[in-house]
């Protein structure tokens, strides 16, 4: 029987309806039985999928649009309080609900599985829901990004499972109560919430201590942050800890990691026995995503020789080291990556990918105020490229900071010794990269902005 909708939740109207987060918790209620509208800033395929489910999406922010009977205002930490529909909530005196608290509410009464860490959430929430799907478990899921396969960023199941990413960049990860959670890393990141790595520790703290009395956490035995972590957690009785990792003393040891082309053979020591298994992206950090869901679906009682199998019908998602296309014998390929830690992971797997090919890297900058903390880091990682170019910054919810642009990140690689070309006009980066291109390059579309939008115009140029 699928679990009853909220109250709150039974007429929502998401402002920003279309975002990864808000779009899948829309979606979810809608297939639930919810009535659900909302806004966004553009049209969207996101918006279209939401049509269909049969939401009602308006294009660009009115106060109009708020119906008045709508049960709740749903908003993330990126809608300002002057805009107009939440001013607009506020004198119909309707709840405002926040995106975590939303989702945390569609989690109630089943076996949840909350995915957090600085990098790769997106990549191992989505391991999972293709795995247990493949096992016949029909999980529920909500993930920020969409998955290749059923192409959606998430789902209600009929089963007990729910497979949730946990946000930690404005703390929201805290309202979750998971069975199992699953922390990654732990990273200096998103600067604009989080003044100091202790800060940081003490949110991931809060969440780990949120987990159900009896639950598990899954860590990583081989990121400095995931072991300081575990350090400080230890003394949480209630808590099992289960580590993974190359490390020696890793519960879930990864034994080895071979690379073939695109691909991973990923060989884990589990329970004093060792289980070989393929993962269809390339390079070391996807296959380590890929034993920590291992070790999350381990936990919630699967056997572990039945989630390797299913591990290997995970094919990527939209935006992680996705292959656009290819044209004069030129592969395309786009990735999410925007810290410096992302970036390394991805240009090092497209390295062992490219054999003696060259790489080539469009990089579009996601922030100003990542750019001002990270901007030497992320230079250093472009030096890991044949050639780069690099766009301005792209401000998503922020306002600018003065001094603060691609040059610096420009100047870092150039520093490193990256060859590196900018370019502030965007619609020139399709013959900018068509100059630069040879058979048998690989270049890769690198950012979280609209970065990804370039994919296939250059593809268009290589071919004409």
């Amino acid at each position: 029987m699928a679990p009853a909708i909220p109250s709150a939740m039974e007429r929502p109207h998401f402002i920003g309806i279309g975002g990864a987060g808000m779009s899948g918790i829309a979606k979810i209620l809608a297939q639930r039985g919810a009535t659900v509208a909302g806004s966004d800033a553009k049209e969207s395929a996101t918006a279209e999928s939401l049509r269909s489910l049969g939401a009602t999406v308006h294009i660009g922010h009115a106060a109009e649009h708020l119906a008045s009977d709508a049960s709740c205002v749903v908003v993330s930490s990126a809608i300002r309080a002057d805009n107009p529909e939440l001013a607009r909530a506020g004198e119909l005196s309707v709840p405002v609900v926040h995106r975590s608290d939303a989702l945390a509410s569609l989690m109630t009464g089943l076996r949840s599985i909350a995915v957090a860490g600085t990098h790769g959430k997106t990549t191992t929430t989505s391991m999972l829901a293709v795995a247990l799907t493949e096992l016949g478990l029909d999980p529920s899921y909500a993930i920020g990004g969409d998955l290749e396969g059923p192409g959606t960023n998430a789902r209600h199941g009929a089963g007990d499972i729910f497979v949730a990413e946990a946000d930690e960049s404005d703390r929201s990860f805290q309202k979750y109560d998971p069975e199992v959670a699953i922390v990654l890393n732990v990273e200096l990141d998103h600067h604009a919430n989080y003044a100091s790595m202790d800060e940081i520790y003490d949110s991931f703290e809060t969440f780990v201590g949120k987990v159900v009395p009896g639950g598990t956490l899954v860590i990583s035995a081989d990121q400095p942050g995931a072991v300081e972590l575990t350090s400080r957690i230890r003394d949480l009785s209630t808590l099992k800890v289960v580590t993974y990792g190359a490390a020696e003393s890793a519960d879930v040891r990864v034994h080895k990691v071979t690379p073939r082309g695109l691909t991973s053979e990923v060989t884990v020591l589990l329970n004093g026995k060792f289980l070989t298994f393929t993962v269809s992206v390339p390079g070391s950090h996807y296959a380590h995503n890929a034993v920590a869901a291992l070790a999350a679906g381990v936990a919630l009682g699967i056997p572990a020789h039945n989630l390797a199998s299913a591990l290997g019908k995970y094919t990527g998602v939209k935006r992680r080291l996705q292959l656009k296309g290819e044209a004069a014998g030129v592969q395309v390929i786009d990735s999410y990556a925007h810290h410096p830690t992302e970036m390394t992971a991805d240009l090092e797997a497209m390295r062992g990918a490219a054999a003696d090919s060259r790489l080539l890297v469009v990089f579009q900058p996601h922030l100003f105020s990542r750019t001002q903390e990270l901007a030497t880091e992320m230079g250093q990682a472009l030096a890991l490229t044949d050639a780069s170019v690099v766009l301005d910054i792209y401000p998503a919810r922020e306002d600018p900071i003065p001094g603060v642009t691609s040059e610096l990140i420009i100047d870092a690689a150039r520093a490193a010794g990256a060859d590196v070309t900018a370019v502030h006009d965007k619609e020139t980066v399709p013959e900018v990269v068509a100059g630069m291109a040879k058979p048998g390059d690989l270049v890769l579309t690198m950012g979280a902005g609209d970065v990804t939008d370039l994919g296939p115009l250059i593809l268009a140029r290589l071919s004409s």
